[in-house]
């Protein structure tokens, strides 16, 4: 019998083994996309990840006759279970090799450190917010991970199974055909704008000023638009401050379209990127010692074929009146013009119809990939 034990993460170089396991499980795959290895420093570093006002964590190693095997986080995220009026410990960063035994001490060791807490109740995979990569693949294993989603192998499906976790939520993720902007969305998006009297936010701004002003605009938007979906928690202030530092760095504003009505509110706002999954995958998820350059050439001058569609968000009392048209429109006209090929969308929840209904628009859409979080009493 292989000894098999798993350690708490304690120190910095424990966290970057942490961080490494999951390109190095998935080495050889054409469809895993790492997570940049800084991110997920940075995610366990309470300095710098603000979730941990609200949030307890640690993460995990496995080990097998001294090997890495598995990795995994224990995570509360107090604001979710205060809104959700649960007890939820949830797991992330869940990677391990096809042993049943390896799988079984990372989850029971997730289960025990929530109990301890007084947690009655286990849910992932999910990260610390919904900007953490969340699902597990259930379907749609042949096809590449896009820029901010997991990938997983068939085999985790078994193990799951094993352990007792019945499936809670689902997401589905598109892919777009598009060769222009059909001429309906085109009309339907002029005619909602004249009739609720709204216009696009400007971006004749610098790249540092947009980032600051429209990037806040979009997180306090999906604050309102995304409180009733499963398992969100609200973004705090200093969240709104380092995300947009975060992500507004991969920005391209032709891509991003933010709609303001007559009194400069905002009230819905669409974002896209090139993805960057090639990147990723030629970096091995590293910004040094040359991963950086794979990055800053698919964002500056060779962007990828393939379009991914991040997020929508359209405030409430603006939902079911047409503003998905004005964002599609806006985004893919200028996606058109730069010469993109395939469009995929990013997870959206099975139950949520009011975003599933943009797909009508278009002729043709397919889902390519499915993915759930499960759950337990514990």
């Amino acid at each position: 019998m292989k000894d098999l034990t798993v350690v708490p993460v304690q120190n910095r170089r424990q966290l970057r083994q942490f961080a490494r396991f999951g390109e190095r499980l998935y080495r050889g795959s054409q469809y895993y996309v790492p997570e940049l290895e800084s991110d997920v420093l940075e995610s366990f570093t309470p300095s710098r990840n603000s979730a941990y006002e609200f949030c307890q964590a640690q993460a995990y190693l496995a080990y097998m006759d001294g090997r890495i095997v598995g990795r995994v986080a224990a995570i509360i995220n107090e604001k979710a279970n205060a809104a959700w009026n649960n007890r939820t410990v949830r797991f992330g960063w869940l990677d391990f090799i096809d042993d049943e035994r390896v799988s079984a001490i990372l989850i029971n060791t997730v289960m025990e450190w929530g109990r301890e807490r007084g947690m009655d109740r286990l849910e992932g995979p999910f990260g610390f917010t919904d900007f953490d990569r969340e699902g597990m693949l259930v379907d749609g294993f042949n096809e590449k991970a896009t820029t901010v989603t997991n990938y997983n192998y068939e085999y985790y499906l078994r193990h799951i199974a094993k352990l007792g976790l019945e499936p809670t939520a689902t997401w589905l993720e598109w892919h777009i055909p598009y060769n222009d902007v059909p001429e309906r969305i085109h009309r339907l998006s002029q005619a909602v704008l004249k009739r609720y009297d709204l216009h696009l936010a400007p971006t004749d701004r610098s790249i540092r000023k947009m980032a600051r002003m429209y990037v806040s605009q979009y997180l306090q938007l999906m604050n309102e638009a995304y409180a009733p979906l499963y398992g969100y928690s609200a973004i705090s202030d200093r969240q709104v401050v380092s995300i947009a530092a975060k992500f507004g760095r991969f920005l391209d504003y032709r891509l991003f379209c933010l709609v303001h009505d007559k009194d400069n509110n905002p009230v819905a706002v669409g974002v896209s990127i090139g993805s960057l999954a090639d990147a990723l995958i030629k970096s091995r998820g590293r910004l040094f010692p040359f991963g950086w350059w794979h990055l800053l050439k698919a964002l500056k001058w060779k962007h990828s074929e393939t379009l991914e569609l991040l997020s929508i968000a359209i405030k409430p009392e603006y939902q079911n009146k047409g503003l998905n048209a004005i964002l599609i429109d806006t985004v893919l006209a200028n996606a058109v013009k730069m010469k993109f090929e395939n469009c995929e969308s990013n997870p959206e929840l099975d139950t949520n119809q009011k975003m599933l209904n943009h797909w009508d628009l278009f002729d043709g859409p397919q889902v390519t990939k499915r993915r759930q979080v499960f759950a337990k009493d514990i």
